[in-house]
């Protein structure tokens, strides 16, 4: 069954203490993504959430109108058991109707405006749908 407002998007609330705590620690690069890009409304008006627990992972970054996850991979996400990982939460999420963008610290910290406009783009096609 797709995401949707009647199973509030698969949100797990034994997640939420967690993802509360995230919310307090983020990285720079998430910092700069939310600040940036992603915070009230910036992205084309659309309203974007941080740290969601959806099924049994917390996303960076989720606009529930869009079914658009975006994540910002840091350093651990260089390795191939987390590569497999990040493959199969991803496939896990689009089966529930999640399209999932990632970008890594460096493209954030370093090509913010590019970052800016892959989301930018990708919400363009998704209105031509």
């Amino acid at each position: 069954m797709k995401a949707s407002p009647e199973n509030n998007y698969y949100y797990n609330k034994s997640l939420q203490g967690l993802a509360k705590n995230n919310k307090k620690n983020l990285t720079k690069s998430a910092a700069c993504m939310w600040k940036y890009i992603l915070s009230g409304k910036q992205m084309m008006g659309f309203k974007f959430r941080r740290e969601r627990p959806i099924l049994n992972y917390i996303v960076d970054f989720v606009c529930l109108e869009l079914l658009l996850i975006i994540e910002v991979d840091g350093f651990s996400h260089d390795n191939p058991e987390q590569n497999t990982m990040d493959q199969t939460r991803d496939e896990e999420l689009l089966k529930i109707g999640f399209t999932t963008l990632r970008f890594s610290s460096w493209e954030v910290l370093n090509r913010i405006a590019d970052v800016s406009i892959t989301i930018s783009d990708w919400i363009k096609e998704k209105q031509k749908d």
